[in-house]
């Protein structure tokens, strides 16, 4: 092995830097030192976030081709460090408070373990280092929804979460031993797609990938799988459920992409498309349905993110150029406006313990700014123009259309139906907040100042992504650069 392969995972150099730092001096400083250590994991987070922008290189493979990097894979990982930080600045005035601050340490450090697993799940063209990543990425966040530790909802969230991961990981790697006996004992998602050629109809191999769209399902809270998602979002930690409702889906979702069309692209229309038509369909459907029914803003947002998923499924069942940069546009924009949310609802629930609808009647005659990021936040999610959401939908709409087949148009159409669905529910927050005639429950109060800040890089996100096209511009020149190198070269 050539060592200077090493430099290929510059990206995953920057984030174990990082996690040492915070890690060392978590370890080695005084009691009283030890409160640097949030100002220390941010600040240091933040220089490799922006140093990540500086690492999208050409495309390399490195380790055998076992990890592969290239100017698509960077910038999805730019985008997940982008939504890590937000999280960690929206983090700190609940950390540092007196139940948590005496874990801070533990806490940034499984944040980077997890965000280093998820790149390497990104990066990975080899089962074996896949495995290794989603490992990695999954274990540390248990650990993180428990993390309240003296709460009985965040022991039985971690519960059932762990559980959950557990069946999940077991479920897909089961796909995986039927995948390595058709290939003929590799775990090189080429040499695997070279093999499933001329099995195409073989029912190991439609197994097969059932298996590995279940385990993924799990990861990204599709129905029918998406069971343990609720009961997680509100007994875990806020920033823990804003971590796990954006970074953890993102990275799974393009990993997914990856693992769909480079390793099982000769069966798209014949196998996984299928699939993926009844998953969209029952994730956006069910997911709407139940938001309409939850009162605490948790688990509504669980709910959403479920049906949100089901919209970013829609650029993977597309399979081309379009359907991959339209997916990362929508993980993009999601970052911001569900985290907005989140923001909210956490600089609330500090003050005031409050997390149901009910209590966020009246909320602008007390908290304007907060009603007002609120809003924005959730029209954008709801795909009101001219916000990033409506964009994002359009976008992720056209792609899925793209093709030009009829079954592909009744998706479509029923995506529509359940974004009006969407809407009402969506607009029940507003409607609380703006219209309710009573009293507001929650006083006001002034939110931390790195609240603001977050909220602030929210609220000018979901604009900026509205209006400016250059940045979806960069998104397609990087996604048709991975199709020249050969991205969906498999699909048949």
């Amino acid at each position: 092995m050539n060592y200077s392969e090493f430099f290929a995972m510059r990206m995953e150099l920057l984030i174990l830097a990082v996690f040492l730092i915070v890690f060392l001096f978590d370890t080695f400083a005084s009691a009283s030192a030890r409160k640097a250590t949030t100002p220390l994991a941010i600040i240091s987070f933040g220089i490799a976030t922006i140093a990540g922008f500086f690492c999208c290189g050409e495309t390399v493979t490195a380790f055998a081709g076992m990890y592969e990097t290239s100017p698509v894979i960077s910038a999805v990982k730019c985008i997940l460090n982008v939504g890590a930080f937000i999280v960690l600045l929206q983090a700190v005035n609940w950390i540092d408070s007196e139940d948590a601050s005496i874990r801070r340490g533990e806490f940034f450090e499984l944040l980077f373990v997890t965000l280093f697993g998820m790149y390497l799940m990104i990066s990975a063209r080899h089962f074996l280092l896949f495995i290794i990543g989603l490992e990695s990425a999954s274990l540390p966040l248990a650990a993180m929804v428990a993390f309240n530790k003296n709460k009985y909802e965040s022991h039985e969230a971690a519960v059932k979460y762990i559980f959950t991961a557990v069946f999940s990981s077991a479920i897909f790697m089961m796909g995986l031993s039927f995948v390595y006996a058709l290939s003929g004992g590799s775990l090189y998602f080429a040499d695997i797609a070279d093999s499933i050629r001329f099995n195409t109809n073989s029912v190991l191999l439609i197994t097969a990938v059932a298996f590995v769209i279940a385990g993924f399902g799990f990861k990204l809270s599709l129905v029918p799988f998406h069971l343990w998602t609720a009961d997680v979002y509100q007994g875990a930690p806020t920033s823990v459920t804003s971590y796990l409702s954006v970074i953890s889906k993102g990275s799974a979702a393009f990993a997914f992409l990856v693992v769909l069309c480079q390793v099982f692209g000769a069966v798209y229309s014949d196998v996984w498309e299928w699939m993926m038509y009844a998953l969209i369909i029952l994730t956006i459907t069910i997911g709407n349905l139940f938001a309409i029914r939850q009162r605490n803003m948790k688990r509504f947002m669980a709910f959403s993110s479920v049906s949100q998923a089901g919209y970013i499924m829609l650029g993977i069942i597309a399979a081309n150029v379009l359907g991959m940069t339209s997916m990362i546009f929508y993980i993009l924009e999601s970052v911001f406006s569900n985290l907005a949310v989140f923001g909210v609802i956490q600089a609330i629930e500090n003050k005031t313990g409050l997390v149901s609808m009910d209590d966020y009647k009246g909320l602008h005659k007390s908290n304007p700014w907060l009603s007002f990021a609120m809003t924005l936040a959730v029209f954008s999610l709801a795909g009101i123009p001219p916000f990033a959401g409506f964009f994002s939908k359009i976008l992720i709409f056209t792609a899925a259309t793209e093709s030009g087949d009829v079954a592909l148009y009744v998706l479509v159409l029923v995506s529509l139906i359940n974004t009006i669905i969407s809407l009402f529910y969506y607009l029940l927050v507003v409607k609380a907040m703006w219209i309710s005639p009573d009293a507001p429950v929650v006083p006001s109060f002034r939110s931390s100042c790195l609240e603001r800040v977050a909220l602030w890089i929210c609220t000018f996100g979901i604009i900026l992504l509205g209006l400016v096209s250059c940045i979806y511009g960069y998104i397609y020149c990087v996604s048709s650069q991975a199709a020249a190198d050969g991205f969906f070269m498999n699909l048949l």
